[in-house]
This record gives C-alpha cells, structure tokens and sequence, in this order.
C-alpha cells in the first residue's frame, strides 16, 4: 500500500505550521481528519512521523525524510494539474514568479504591460526575495519560476538567459573615486565600501568581480536595499556597486552620487528565468524569459 497525495500534503503542511490545527486549517479539513491521515501514513511507511510533546510538533528522521520526498512529488502533481488545465494555451492560467530584490523594481514595471498584452489569460503572482529562498521555492514547488542573478549555484535547477547586466561603482561627489574616466583596477578597498546586507547575490558577485574579501563583523557600512545604498553613498559614507538596469532605472539619480564603469573587463551578472529540472512550465518559463530580454 502506497501513501495517497492527501496525506504527503497533511504531512509537508504539518512540516511548515508545526502544528495540528494550523495545519488542518491549511488543508481545510478537521483536525481529527488531519491526525487520522497522519497516523494512516506512520501504518503505511512503519515508523513514527511525528513526535507530539507539550503541545509541540516536531518531525522524526522519517518524517523529515518524507517530507523532503513529499515536496517533490507535490510539485510534480501540482505540475500536471496546472499543465492539463492550460494544454494548449502556453503562459495562461496562474502563474507563480519569484524575483530578487535587485531585479524587481528596474525589471518588472518596464516588462510586465507588454506581457499581459502578449498573454492576456495570464495571472502573474510575483514574489520577491533573495535568492537561496527562491530557489528552495522552486524545488518545493512553491515557485513555477525565479527570476535571479549567475552565477549561482544550484543543483536540479535549469534556467534561460535574459541578459547581462553590468555592476557599476557609485561614489559620493568629490570622492577620489568620483573622478571622470572609469575606475581602475585595484582602487575599491574593503574598507571604502558600502555593500548590500549578507545574502544578496550581487553583493557576493560584486567582491567576486573586483577580488575584493568579503569585509566581517561590523568593517563595512550593509544596507538593506539599493534605494537605503544610494542614500547612504549621497550621504558620503563610503562606495558601493549598483546594477546597470537600476542606474538606467534612475535610481543614482540624486545629489552627490556619481556612477562610474570599471576600467579592463566590465563585471556582469547573468540575469536569467530558472526553474525546477523536469517542470511541466518549463517551455513557458522559456517564453517568460524570452518576454523579459533585457534591451
């Protein structure tokens, strides 16, 4: 005997609510309803997937296991159903999108008019956020697809160019750097710097392009966005790396910020569309790559 797709799902939902009645209030069904489908499940696979003390819900090893395995097999049945309900109609139909923070606001607004023009029957639900969490989206089937930034890497995803997108420096007026003609290799300094908080991918990219040490502990001014950066850099507090789209986006745009390329090979990041390997979107996450082609 096999375990049924409703009793994977009670499983995975009691995995992210830890709880009984979160869980059964999830899956809109009782709680008895729930911890019957749950103990159905321990019969089937032979061992304890929960332990329940103190009111508390905690996953054992199989159940961990399970649901790790659940997560997939959902996805996939989540998959068939949304394929079956659009065959024939590609990039119709609910939608699931994750977008990094340093892509949304410059990406999205200009792209987004001309793909509901192009796919009508489209409903787009966008989710932004950084990138590991994206990509955990994705495995679990909680993404139908994410737009991020390579390099990266991750396993059992595949992905479709949108383009590339250089990293710029942004000075504060008056700054050595601030000067006219691109900024030499060799002149960022650790020390000098302004970075995204930890997590942001174009933080890494960025000290991974110039060969620049990640700073620790409290060496480095972090902000949690680029709007927050570029404040900071206007304010004179140190310089920092912006994306080109966001540059053209306007966001540099106030007093005493100075955008400047870097001298010998200009830093890039890939933009690209990702998804799960073996997605049944797959094709139209290549069509939604192609709809977003930076110009």
């Amino acid at each position: 005997m096999l375990p049924t797709l409703r009793q994977l799902q009670y499983l995975k939902l009691l995995a992210e609510y830890a709880s009984f009645s979160r869980a059964a209030e999830a899956a809109h069904v009782s709680q008895p309803a729930l911890s019957a489908g749950v103990q159905e499940l321990e019969r089937i696979l032979g061992a304890p997937v929960v332990e329940r003390t103190r009111g508390q819900v905690q996953l054992t090893a199989v159940g961990a296991e399970a649901v790790k395995r659940a997560e997939d097999v959902l996805a996939r049945t989540e998959d068939l159903v949304e394929a079956a309900k659009n065959a024939g109609k590609p990039l119709s139909g609910r939608f699931r999108l994750g977008v990094i923070p340093t892509v949304a606001p410059f990406l999205l607004p200009a792209k987004l008019p001309g793909l509901k023009t192009a796919y009508p029957a489209l409903r787009l639900f966008i989710r932004e956020d950084l990138t590991p969490r994206l990509v955990a989206g994705l495995k679990s089937g909680l993404l139908d697809a994410a737009v991020i930034a390579l390099p990266y890497t991750a396993h059992g995803v595949d992905h479709a160019r949108i383009g590339d997108d250089e990293i710029l420096a942004a000075a504060p007026l008056g700054h050595a750097l601030a000067g006219p003609g691109p900024i030499a290799p060799g002149s960022l300094k650790a020390e000098d710097l302004i970075l995204l908080e930890d997590g942001h991918c174009l933080r890494d990219q960025a000290l991974a392009a110039f060969d620049i040490e990640a700073p620790k502990g409290d060496d480095v001014f972090a902000a949690t966005s680029l709007h927050t950066l570029v404040q900071m850099v206007s304010s004179g507090l140190g310089v920092s790396f912006l994306p080109e789209m966001a540059v053209r986006a306007g966001l540099a745009d106030m007093p005493g910020v100075v955008v400047r390329s870097i001298a010998a090979r200009a830093p890039r990041r890939e933009i690209v569309v990702a998804w799960r390997t073996g997605s049944s979107r797959a094709a139209e996450a290549q069509l939604l790559a192609e709809a977003l082609k930076l110009d």
